[in-house]
């Protein structure tokens, strides 16, 4: 059983993924937050950076946005074989262009932009001017072959697209819908543009609630529980365009206690509050010791009470197995950025080690944000990174 868990109140709108009762995700966010990320700005180039190949853009934030060159080029320029031009080829100060927010500001850095262009749908990511088409690598080789097929139907002159997993056994007419939906959207974007002095916001992004049903709804999700009246009727509304199917799929939540909201009746607040200590236990007796800054995040594994039952590296390995299981769960519902290195305890034996990175890899696929799996260092620390998009939550305020 897979369950969607929204609740909105005091201006937060939250998240929670359940499976078979077990939070495996959580997300939360503000509707008013600035610098969403995917929102457009019509910006000015305020200095270029020759030695960093940079430039900082003017978007209207307290802070100047940052744009690298590989951000900028066209892709028909990415694929020449000779030397890519400079910064101060591309982009002038105060020359004015539409960038797209990548990354928020955090700390003392200002928000990151880029000129590729991705407008996000349900079922497929639209590029105005990207000139390719993909495939999620999540959908197999059949069904891959057919979405291509699609996919080149529908795209039209250097436009790109990339086919999401959502896509799977979607007719090609939900398809074009989609696209062109996206299509429609990227012209008004720069009509906007045209009528519009820099700086400015163009486009803020779907709406939150919209951005959620989007993004974080699986067709495998058996139920979308919300508390809130309005709540459920915008999403309602949102689900008879992005996805009619499930639209049987949701439900208001009326409790017999009227003190007692979705996420305790879930048990989602308990299980959060575990997921967020420092250490966390796990099922068979060992814990994780878990160590977090603003760019990197050190988890270190251990037995704990965990003794096994035959050897002590069979021990390690099945503390390791359930680790790498726990670790990409954890992953999401933390949100953790950045590089993450994880200190499993060390095995005699190459396959286990083997075997525990090929369960990371698998793990992690279930994530909506991008993981990449390094490997092994020399010094047996496992190697990872999760891309940043934007700032860590304040759970100990609220959330």
């Amino acid at each position: 059983m897979k369950q969607m868990i929204i609740h909105m109140q005091n201006d937060l709108l939250q998240m929670a993924i359940l499976q078979n009762g077990v939070l495996v995700d959580y997300y939360a966010e503000r509707p008013q937050a600035s610098g969403m990320v995917g929102s457009f700005y019509k910006g000015r180039v305020v200095n270029v950076l020759p030695g960093m190949e940079a430039a900082f853009i003017d978007i209207g934030l307290s802070k100047n946005a940052f744009l690298y060159r590989d951000d900028l080029l066209h892709p028909h320029l990415e694929k020449q074989p000779s030397p890519k031009p400079s910064i101060g080829e591309l982009v002038k100060p105060g020359q004015e262009l539409i960038v797209q927010l990548m990354k928020e500001p955090m700390g003392t850095k200002g928000a990151k932009v880029t000129t590729h262009i991705s407008l996000p749908g349900r079922y497929l990511v639209y590029m105005p001017h990207a000139d390719y088409l993909a495939v999620s690598k999540k959908v197999d080789e059949q069904e891959r072959a057919r979405l291509k097929a699609a996919g080149e139907r529908l795209r039209r002159g250097e436009e790109g697209i990339i086919m999401r997993t959502a896509a799977v056994g979607e007719q090609i007419g939900s398809l074009a819908a989609d696209v062109e939906r996206q299509r429609e959207l990227w012209a008004s974007i720069v009509t906007s543009s045209e009528d519009s002095r820099a700086p400015v916001m163009l486009y803020s992004g779907a709406e939150l609630l919209q951005r959620v049903l989007r993004d974080k709804l699986t067709v495998d999700c058996d139920e979308i529980w919300i508390d809130d009246a309005a709540c459920y009727k915008d999403a309602a509304a949102i689900l008879g365009v992005i996805a009619p199917k499930q639209l049987s799929s949701l439900k208001l939540y009326k409790p017999s206690d009227s003190k007692v909201v979705i996420l305790e009746s879930f048990r989602v607040e308990e299980q959060l509050e575990r997921a967020l200590q420092r250490s966390i236990p796990l099922k068979n007796g060992g814990y994780l010791i878990w160590e977090h800054t603003e760019a990197l995040t050190v988890i270190d594994v251990n037995t704990g009470k965990y003794v096994g039952t035959t050897d002590l590296e069979a021990t390690v390995f099945h503390t390791n197995l359930e680790a790498a299981d726990e670790i990409a769960r954890l992953l999401r519902i933390r949100d953790a950025g950045g590089i993450i290195i994880v200190d499993f305890i060390d095995m005699e034996l190459e396959e286990h080690r083997t075997q525990i990175m090929e369960r990371l890899i698998e793990n992690t696929r279930l994530d909506h944000t991008k993981c990449t799996i390094v490997g092994w260092t020399k010094l047996g620390l496992l190697e990872m990174t999760r891309k940043k998009s934007r700032k860590h939550l304040n759970f100990g305020t609220g959330y």
